[in-house]
């Protein structure tokens, strides 16, 4: 258990908030532990019909924490956290809504390819920087982002580092809406009102029949997995997560 992750329910509406933010809610795998039980719990739970993802003060999520992730904890035998959240999110009945309230780095840019709805607050911005770490794209976006954005925009955030504004992020369909900063939660809240409000099984019917393609991104997700737990344990990972510590720029060798 954890308490860098804050769950609230009302009216039919099942809040996770990300609350660490004193690392700038950089997510352990004690927080995918509690974030995938949450998810997966309201699949089968009537008084949950939709779900918010968001983050706590000015900060989405940094993405994983480092030096969690370097631990011998984060090694485990059997399934990690992370990867029960990867598929909670990706095979949840409910629909899922991220108010992306500032930056969202790495699994804060990956996991809104399978959020059904995103709003992000206009000085937020994005980024997936895996290869600046060592690490290769996760949670599918090895296929899912090409084809939301297009193979030269994906090969620019995946490859290159680029960093998406709010509104490029609007442009290229990555979120549907930016908002004032302050009330993107709200937003969220409003569309997961109107949701809760519609008839629940039409909306899960609905939602099942726009992600009919589950097995496919299930098989992508178990490749890019493969070989992302073999990066954690490179050279290469071992090199940046010390740079990071050390504060300093990571430096690869061939």
């Amino acid at each position: 258990m954890t308490d860098h992750i804050k769950t609230d329910l009302s009216d039919r509406i099942l809040t996770i908030t990300i609350a660490r933010p004193d690392r700038k809610n950089a997510l352990t795998q004690a927080m995918y532990g509690v974030m995938a039980d949450a998810i997966n719990g309201a699949n089968s739970d009537k008084a949950i019909r939709a779900i918010v993802i968001t983050g706590e003060g000015d900060m989405f999520t940094a993405g994983n924490d480092l030096t969690d992730f370097a631990s011998i904890e984060a090694r485990e035998s059997g399934e990690p956290p992370v990867t029960r959240f990867l598929n909670a999110i990706r095979d949840a009945e409910k629909p899922l809504i991220a108010a992306i309230n500032g930056p969202a780095i790495g699994v804060g840019l990956t996991m809104l390819l399978h959020c059904d709805i995103a709003y992000a607050a206009a000085s937020a911005n994005l980024r997936a920087p895996f290869v600046q770490l060592g690490l290769v794209p996760e949670a599918g976006s090895s296929m899912l982002l090409p084809r939301m954005v297009g193979r030269s925009m994906a090969n620019d955030i995946l490859l290159a580092g680029r960093i998406l504004s709010a509104e490029e992020a609007l442009a290229c369909g990555l979120v549907s809406r930016v908002v004032a900063d302050g009330e993107v939660l709200e937003t969220a809240q409003q569309t997961a009102r109107k949701i809760a409000a519609s008839a629940p099984g039409a909306v899960l019917k609905s939602k099942a029949l726009l992600n009919m393609n589950r097995a496919e991104i299930a098989d992508q997700m178990r490749a890019e997995g493969t070989v992302f737990a073999a990066q954690l344990q490179s050279p290469e990972f071992a090199e940046a997560a010390a740079a990071f510590a050390q504060k300093r720029a990571p430096v690869f060798e061939d």
